[in-house]
């Protein structure tokens, strides 16, 4: 029969706190059980009516299924298990059950069963707000507080009242018991940092997913509205599966060799921050009064070892200048390479400030993250498992358990806030980029500024973008200092209370002042780097954040790919084909259909018909910017989708009809053609193009730059530029995409006579504007409403009386229009100049 004679042990009482060098049994075996229940039960209660009241019910489908949820409800029952077990063992197998057994049971079977509720609700229940991914506080603190309550057991370490000494089977099943207790309360607490069993993202958030249409839901920013919420640490191994290559110079020796002799140097850093301590107690301890008397040889090793890790860190600094600029420069080539790789569509929605901004930080983020990690956070972790060995061997557990607990306060709160605080460094980061973006776009079209007097409307638009950047830069700031006074308190406590213990022992003579030197030494250099891990977690955070946009970049899919097998064109005569080709840029708005005609060899085949038509698409089609929904193109009877892109594009010759221009000087510009032209074969093709006399004019002659886009030169000179970088080329087919819709009258015919000998024996493909251009084409298409309405030659089309005449009939009567009043003005300006005649004059003769 099992009864309880007292609530602690004989010659106990719960007032006590320490006995015989530990911690009273019966005073914690209380404590600890009715803090985690008053806490998980009060707190709990509260959670659950909150969650009841303005909750709702999550949909199964947005409920993650993950074995790991699992194994942590099987943690929490087993755990629930083992309190109850372990009280009736404890009962069975003692005649007299101290009361503080009972209640330790009691209380803590009654806590998790608690704490395995609010598990399930939140799994089942959503507060319809945005939040950060994860468990709730509650949760998260009771199972703090549980892992701590068994790390203080630790403390015992000495104690005979505790299991530590395993010398009886009551002992020796507490200890496995108390083993259990703490791998599965550890366990909890950091799987419970992951929270497997909910959502990652904002449940709003999720269902508006679900809902939206994936046309909008793909046009968002760069950084992307639905991670705002996501924590930067997932996808972590897919985003170090993008840095390897960079952290890893592969194929270069010497950076390979460097990268290892800089590891080894932290190696001898880790080693002499350890000696530097030591040596101090060396020195202390033989002559307290009177150091000039003591060996001048460890004062020696003192001074060698204090300043040998500070030339370690800078020579390892040195070193490492080369495999950062490795770094640097491997990241810009392979995402600049990859821009260069997407398809015109992704282009032409791009932002281009976002775009630089997220390159720019990008870059710089990477270098930086590989730093941190490999020179800060795995040397301070290394400190801090070296130290807590080196205090329970050299001193005691108590010291040990300082450093540990501290350690573990210090990172757990630094992860939680420091996650917490990512969506205000995500909101200035997107902040920024549009800022930014509106200032480059309003730069890039100062001409519309100014055609509408808008400068203080844009000036307004930047400095609200500015307000609320600086809005978002104020929560990012104000929660980082909330951070850092928080990592401050826990360091000074934690000084605070090793020192005074210290203090104690040296007093009560079981150390010596060489041991108080010792420790006080080691723990300001141990919380030195500690002090920094938190700037270095928030560091590689804010790395993480800044690498997202670029990591996006990254991924960003190319639309038009050769195949994996794919081989060079093989141009022979210059046959294009076209058959029953289907094209939309956007689902349902079909721009081509059932689209089908041949250019024979050397011929000029001549594409007309309304704005919007489907014209300039065919241009794009053939030059592979996009690949077609249905039907096939062929060159010389191959299918361009199954040759490289490279050999296609060099047989093709293009003159848009919107040039652009380098921010560079005209001869670059015109030499872009083929970059390995003379200065010779460059001014022949100015001269085919009818602009060589025009830039003999310019001060600079072919040095003169054309500014941002080609903006100083005027819409004519540019084009003629295009023309004369296309005839550089010398392609063997050539598009041109209303090529002399810029120019005067007279610059069109000398260049239409250009063109003309250009496109000989070459076929051409000719999207008109003006039909009076090709009249002599060998077959004219009439697209309209992306169909082919009429095909046939000039004098054909004209005689069917269809759409193609009376376009035709249309510009002759505009033209004559345009001639008469031409006529008419220069008539009056004749007449006004012609000196007025009078008949007294003849008479006088």
């Amino acid at each position: 029969m099992v009864f309880i004679q007292s609530y602690c042990e004989s010659n106990s009482s719960i007032s006590q706190t320490w006995v015989d060098e530990g911690i009273s049994p019966c005073f914690f075996f209380t404590l600890a059980p009715t803090i985690l229940l008053t806490m998980c039960f009060f707190l709990g209660t509260v959670h659950c009516i909150f969650y009841q009241k303005y909750g709702t019910a999550m949909e199964p489908k947005f409920i993650p299924r993950t074995r790991l949820y699992g194994f942590q409800q099987f943690i929490s029952v087993l755990l629930l298990v083992q309190f109850l077990s372990g009280t009736v063992w404890q009962a069975a197998s003692a005649g007299e059950l101290p009361g503080y057994v009972v209640l330790y049971g009691c209380f803590s079977a009654l806590s998790w069963a608690w704490a395995i509720a609010l598990l399930r609700v939140e799994r089942r229940r959503v507060l319809v707000m945005d939040r950060t991914r994860g468990h709730s506080v509650v949760l998260l603190l009771f199972w703090a507080l549980a892992f701590s309550a068994e790390n203080l057991a630790f403390v015992s370490w000495y104690s005979p009242h505790w299991w530590w000494g395993l010398e009886t089977k009551k002992q020796q099943v507490l200890f496995a018991l108390w083993l259990m207790r703490y791998i599965g309360t550890g366990l909890l607490f950091f799987i419970g940092l992951k929270a497997p069993g909910l959502p990652r993202r904002p449940y709003m958030l999720l269902i508006n997913e679900d809902e939206r249409d994936v046309e909008n839901s793909g046009q968002v920013s760069l950084l992307g509205t639905n991670e705002e919420n996501q924590s930067t640490w997932s996808d972590f191994r897919k985003k170090v599966r993008l840095l390897i290559p960079y952290i890893w110079p592969k194929g270069n020796v010497f950076l390979q060799l460097l990268v290892l002799f800089c590891l080894g140097l932290v190696g001898v850093e880790r080693a002499i921050n350890v000696f530097v301590p030591i040596y101090y107690k060396n020195i202390v301890i033989p002559y307290i009064d009177s150091l000039m008397s003591n060996d001048g040889f460890s004062v020696l090793l003192l001074c060698l070892f204090s300043g040998a890790s500070g030339f370690v860190s800078n020579v390892r600094s040195f070193l490492w200048i080369k495999v950062q600029q490795f770094t640097d420069r491997v990241v810009q080539v392979r995402l600049f390479a990859h821009l260069h790789s997407l398809s015109l569509r992704w282009h032409l929605s791009r932002k281009t400030g976002d775009v630089l901004r997220s390159i720019d930080r990008g870059t710089s983020s990477i270098n930086s993250l590989l730093s941190y990690i490999i020179f800060s956070i795995f040397p301070t972790i290394a400190d801090i498992v070296i130290s807590i060995i080196y205090f329970i061997t050299n001193f005691n557990a108590w010291f040990g358990l300082i450093v540990f607990v501290c350690m573990t306060l210090y990172l757990t709160l630094t992860v939680i806030i420091t996650e917490w605080r990512t969506k205000y460094r995500r909101e200035m980061n997107q902040q920024d980029n549009n800022a930014k973006s509106k200032a480059v776009d309003s730069l890039l079209n100062f001409e519309t500024v100014k055609y509408y007097n808008a400068e203080n409307y844009e000036v307004g638009r930047f400095e609200d973008a500015i307000l609320k950047y600086q809005v978002a830069e104020w929560k990012t700031q104000a929660s980082l200092a909330f951070l850092n006074q928080t990592q401050n308190i826990i360091i000074g406590s934690g000084l605070l209370a090793g020192s005074l213990l210290c203090a104690y022992f040296v007093t009560e003579g079981k150390f010596q002042v060489g041991d108080y030197v010792l420790f006080g030494t080691y723990i300001i250099q141990l919380y030195t780097p500690l002090n920094w891990f938190g700037t270095y977690y928030r560091m590689i955070q804010k790395s993480f954040i800044d690498m997202e946009s670029m990591f996006k970049l990254f991924e960003e899919e190319e639309e038009v790919k050769d195949e994996v097998n794919a081989g060079n064109l093989q141009y022979t005569q210059g046959k294009v084909e076209f058959e029953n080709v289907y094209f939309s840029y956007t689902s349902g708005k079909e721009i081509l259909q059932d689209v089908s005609f041949t250019v024979l060899p050397g011929q000029t085949v001549a594409l007309v018909g309304p704005s919007g038509s489907g014209k300039s698409t065919i241009i794009r089609l053939l030059f592979r910017f996009y690949d077609v929904q249905g039907g096939c193109i062929r060159i010389d009877g191959q299918d361009i989708s199954k040759v490289k892109q490279t050999s296609l594009r060099a047989h093709i010759g293009v003159v848009p009809q919107d040039t652009v221009l380098f921010n560079d000087t005209i001869q670059n510009n015109i030499r872009y053609g083929r970059i390995s032209a003379s200065d010779q074969e460059v001014e022949e093709a100015a001269i085919a193009a009818d602009i060589h006399e025009k830039i003999m004019t310019f001060p600079d002659g072919y040095d003169t730059q054309v500014g941002e886009r080609g903006l100083k030169l005027s819409g004519g000179e540019k084009q003629r530029v295009a023309i004369a970088r296309t005839i550089l080329k010398a392609p063997q087919l050539i598009l041109l995409d209303e090529a002399t819709s810029a120019l005067d009258t007279q610059t069109e015919r000398n260049i239409q006579a250009s063109l003309t000998k250009v496109c000989a024996n070459r076929t051409t493909i000719v999207v008109a504007h003006r039909l009076s251009t090709i009249i002599g084409a060998d077959q004219i298409l009439v697209i309209n409403n992306g169909r082919i309405a009429e095909r046939g030659q000039h004098e054909e089309l004209i005689l069917k009386g269809g759409l193609y005449a009376d376009m035709w009939m249309k510009q002759q009567q505009a033209h004559d229009s345009d001639s008469s009043s031409d006529t008419e003005s220069k008539d009056r300006r004749s007449e006004k100049l012609q000196p007025p005649s009078t008949s007294s004059g003849h008479h006088g003769h």
